[in-house]
């Protein structure tokens, strides 16, 4: 893995859930509990997407929600990244042939990191938006570079 080196700030995140068992948003709380403590590390969850660096997405998305998704992408400033939490925002999960959903999660919006898991552990989630850190450095860096 990368080592963060350029990102001078704090990342932000947002969480939006789809249709889910919840267990993945549920790890996402534990990652911010004081035994994973991510805040440490300057990660910190917001509640508008145009404060956010990173969305996180957990849960199958169904057909009414999709437009609200990608809306809530667009909502977010550049550089950006995406990182989908779970298996049913990643196939569908055991929702994979339901009428109403939407698809994939890479089928309605760009999608940086997979977090696999039904629900994933807090260490994967935390190592996924570290995924999202290093592709949003690299963005910005190509910004500078295209500003210098």
């Amino acid at each position: 893995m990368g080592k963060l080196t350029n990102f001078k700030r704090s990342l932000w995140v947002f969480h939006a859930s789809g249709g889910s068992c919840n267990a993945c948003d549920i790890e996402i709380i534990a990652a911010l509990t004081p035994r994973y403590d991510v805040e440490r590390f300057g990660i910190k969850l917001v509640g508008s997407p145009r404060h956010a660096d990173v969305l996180l997405v957990t849960g199958a998305i169904p057909r009414d929600f999709a437009d609200k998704l990608r809306r809530i992408y667009e909502q977010m400033p550049d550089p950006k990244a995406v990182v989908v939490i779970g298996c049913c925002g990643t196939s569908g999960g055991v929702f994979y042939d339901s009428y109403n959903i939407a698809g994939p999660i890479d089928e309605i919006i760009p999608v940086d990191v997979y977090v696999p898991g039904c629900p994933p552990r807090p260490e994967a989630i935390i190592d996924g938006v570290v995924k999202a850190w290093l592709k949003i450095e690299k963005l910005e860096k190509e910004l500078e570079g295209k500003k210098g």
